[in-house]
């Protein structure tokens, strides 16, 4: 049976009809056509009884104006359309809203059993299928592709610890600072162990090559310059960054005749306090002497100190230079070390660590130099001293230099020096006759200083180097225990050292002829090297066996106010409980 939906001539007009727009011509359509004027009854009476009417009932005030609304509005009764709204009448957009599936003019119900073989089925599975392999591509796929597909990036150009890779090359970064300085010859990278021959590798160096550098605080990543007066020594020069730069290839540190801060001197002291430090190793500089090498006066120095303590700062070094101590006994007590092993053991300030009975690590600024330059003799020529610093001290400041420890290379240019130590210190120190010509005003070849160094007890030691030569050395054992004074051995310095240089005057430390020195003068450094053992890379100013960050922070204003010169009386800072002393 052939279904026919009937046309409704007031709703689809015939292209050549026009629509009547009056009230009568509406009217003529309306009763020729039975069924629309059933439908517009209906719809009247829709719009007068019901509030839920669709088309609201609307007076027109001028009949020619009549709404398309108006004319065309249908009732909400889809049955009274005149069509054929039967679900069983299929329509051609049904198979968007209906899944029931029909053959002809009948209905098939849906089937909620799925074929998957069916070309729907196919479909929808090999739809799901794609999104979830896409998927798992993206998230799982592509890193597994990416690692054996994508190209590795070579060791030649990523550097590892220290800024070396794997040919030994460093980065060339141009105005940039690294701990290796990329114009260090490659020839330099190594060097021999001068205790066994062993091959140390370089971990640190400056070669001074870029002209014009200055520093001032901020200027430079591991130095910087001082601005201060040297009181602990009683210096005849105030210490200005204006007095130190880098010129023709190496770093000039320049001591002038002028009036500055009520004294008559300028010169200047460079550091790398807690920028670089290294534990163990050996350092390496080369130096041309200021001045003449028989003018006595100048005071030119290289030399480490643990990062505990910075130098010129008297309230951070108070109770702590030059000591290198861990026990608690009688060496610890008054005017002795502020950080001992004696500490209580709930105390809050000591940096640590603990050892394993929960005692603290001793901790100080031990000193090791690697010269102090001086002008003496009869007739005056130029030396260098070499020297270890030590706290607490031996009975009359006589250690056990005995053969085995103390090892002096050549004794025709080194001698035990007579200075053995003072109030603060004790010095484990020789003197070694410097090549007369390196020296500012003589010759200005460079000469190389320096010294290589074990930390700690067994088997540690300092060997120093002068004109490039073994010059002496120190064994641990020489700084063991003391019967007279109960003092217990003293170790070499396990603490992370950082260098200071500088070029100064002082009567403490022997005449001063300022009437022939021929101011200005200039030492003259062209490389700061340091080397460690091969697998045994020590290097920062915070390592986790011997820490200093927490405690310099905590303490900051002894480490940057120069005015503070004591840690009790002008810091007014409490030492911790001592053991030993029943303070705990």
């Amino acid at each position: 049976m052939t279904h026919h939906r009937p046309q409704l001539p007031f709703l689809s007009p015939s292209p050549s009809e026009s629509i009547p727009t009056t009230p009568s011509s509406t009217a003529s359509l309306i009763s020729a056509n039975p069924f629309a004027r059933s439908l517009r009854e209906e719809s009247n009476i829709w719009h007068k009884n019901s509030p839920y009417a669709p088309y609201p009932a609307r007076v027109v005030s001028n009949p020619r104006h009549t709404l398309l609304t108006e004319k065309f509005s249908l009732p909400p009764n889809p049955q009274l359309w005149g069509l054929n709204v039967s679900p069983d009448f299929p329509e051609p957009d049904d198979d968007f809203h209906n899944p029931d599936e029909f053959i002809g003019h009948r209905r098939r119900p849906y089937r909620s059993s799925f074929d998957v073989f069916s070309r729907r089925g196919l479909t929808n599975v090999g739809c799901l299928v794609l999104l979830c392999v896409g998927i798992v591509t993206l998230f799982a796929g592509y890193p597994v592709i990416s690692f054996f597909t994508s190209k590795r990036s070579s060791t030649l150009g990523g550097f590892n610890i220290g800024f070396t890779n794997a040919s030994g090359q460093i980065p060339l970064i141009h105005g940039g600072h690294v701990l290796i300085d990329p114009d260090t010859p490659q020839e330099a990278f190594t060097a021999k162990s001068v205790e066994d021959g062993s091959e140390f590798e370089l971990v640190f160096s400056d070669e001074f090559n870029t002209e014009g550098r200055t520093f001032y605080p901020g200027d430079d990543p591991y130095w910087e310059a001082v601005d201060l007066y040297y009181w602990q020594t009683k210096d005849l020069e105030w210490y200005d960054p204006a007095a130190i730069i880098t010129k023709d290839g190496a770093l000039v540190i320049t001591m002038s005749q002028k009036e500055t801060h009520n004294l008559n001197y300028q010169s200047g002291m460079i550091m790398s306090w807690n920028k670089f430090c290294f534990t163990g190793g050996y350092i390496e500089t080369s130096v041309v002497l200021p001045g003449l090498n028989n003018v006595a006066g100048l005071w030119p120095s290289i030399w480490t100190m643990g990062n505990l303590g910075r130098a010129g700062y008297g309230a951070s070094l108070e109770g702590m230079w030059p000591y290198t101590y861990d026990a608690c006994d009688v060496g610890t007590v008054a005017n002795q070390s502020r950080l001992s092993r004696c500490t209580c053991t709930d105390d809050k300030t000591h940096p640590g660590p603990k050892h394993s009975d929960g005692s603290f690590v001793g901790r100080a600024a031990p000193e090791i130099d690697v010269f102090e330059a001086q002008v003496k003799g009869d007739p005056l020529s130029g030396q260098v001293s070499q020297s270890g610093q030590w706290a607490p001290f031996n009975a009359g400041y006589i250690w056990q230099n005995t053969s085995d420890n103390e090892i002096i290379a050549d004794s025709s240019i080194s001698t035990f020096n007579p200075y053995v130590g003072g109030v603060t210190q004790q010095a484990t120190s020789v003197v070694t006759e410097t090549n007369q010509e390196c020296y500012e005003k003589t010759g200005g070849c460079y000469s190389i200083y320096g010294f290589e160094y074990k930390p700690g007890f067994d088997g540690a030691y300092i060997a120093w180097i002068a004109n490039g030569n073994p010059s002496w050395t120190i064994r641990a054992a020489g700084m063991g225990a003391d019967l007279q004074t109960q003092i217990s051995a003293r170790p070499i310095s396990q603490e992370p050292m950082y260098i200071i240089m500088n070029l100064a005057m002082s009567t403490n430390f022997g005449p001063v002829d300022t009437s022939n020195i021929a101011f200005p003068v200039s030492m003259y450094v062209d490389y700061v090297r340091v080397y460690q053992p091969k697998g045994a890379r020590n290097i920062g100013c915070n390592p986790p066996d011997f820490p200093t960050t927490d405690y310099i922070s905590r303490y900051q204003e002894a480490y940057t106010n120069p005015n503070l010169t004591t840690w009790s009386t002008d810091f007014q800072q409490p030492v911790p409980g001592n053991s030993f002393l029943g303070q705990c």
